[in-house]
């Protein structure tokens, strides 16, 4: 396993699901980034939160380190527009905030208050072909996996920067990790670099290559 990490809803959940601070019935909300002060938070809205820099690390190859002067987010495969962002470019679209709760293949779960920008942002900003219909995300490490471009949109998933009211760091996978939200662990891909528009919904990436379910849903 890599780290700890729809079915069909109504009309009006679903839209409600499309709009930034609106929310399925019971779910968190989706809220624009706040100041909430300096230092590490443990509490939101009542909600405990779990110290991300004391799990387990089950990355490939170890936590990566990352160099913002050099770091570049490409956006590109089945796109009309390629991006190569850096780090102050990816920051520079709207921030948006989630308590979200990362589950993992081994049992256990930490609820966090993920910081970051919308993956659905930065494809609008590259204009996907209609023919794409799956996202493959690559880390600095080499490691991938894949998600259906639809549900990425529909779930308003978050590319994170932050947890808890700090940056990331090279163990909770600085600059970017993937807040993938209802699937298990090994979909969260930290160290992302690269985010690939492609028509090949048969993609498995690392674990998934290695037997692991491909749709990676939270029971």
């Amino acid at each position: 396993m890599r780290h700890a990490a729809a079915s069909a809803v109504p009309l009006l959940a679903l839209l409600l699901v499309l709009t930034p601070g609106c929310s399925r019935a019971g779910e968190r909300p989706l809220e624009r980034a706040a100041d909430l002060g300096p230092g590490t938070i443990d509490k939101y809205r009542g909600e405990k939160l779990n110290d991300f820099t004391k799990l387990r690390d089950n990355s490939i190859a170890g936590p990566q380190t990352v160099d913002t002067a050099k770091y570049r987010l490409t956006v590109d495969g089945l796109v009309e527009r390629p991006l190569s962002l850096s780090y102050a470019s990816v920051l520079a679209f709207p921030r948006y905030q989630k308590l979200i709760t990362l589950h993992c293949v081994e049992g256990w779960s930490a609820t966090g208050l993920f910081q970051g920008v919308l993956v659905r942002d930065l494809l609008d900003s590259a204009r996907p072909s209609p023919r794409a219909n799956t996202l493959i995300f690559h880390a600095a490490d080499g490691y991938t996996t894949s998600l259906p471009l639809g549900l990425v949109r529909r779930r308003q998933l978050l590319l994170a920067g932050r947890i808890n009211n700090q940056s990331l760091t090279a163990r909770t996978g600085f600059p970017f990790q993937l807040a993938a939200e209802d699937k298990l662990g090994y979909k969260w891909i930290k160290w992302v670099v690269r985010i690939e528009a492609s028509a090949d919904s048969s993609y498995r990436g690392f674990w998934e290559s290695r037997g692991y379910d491909d749709k990676a849903d939270v029971r």
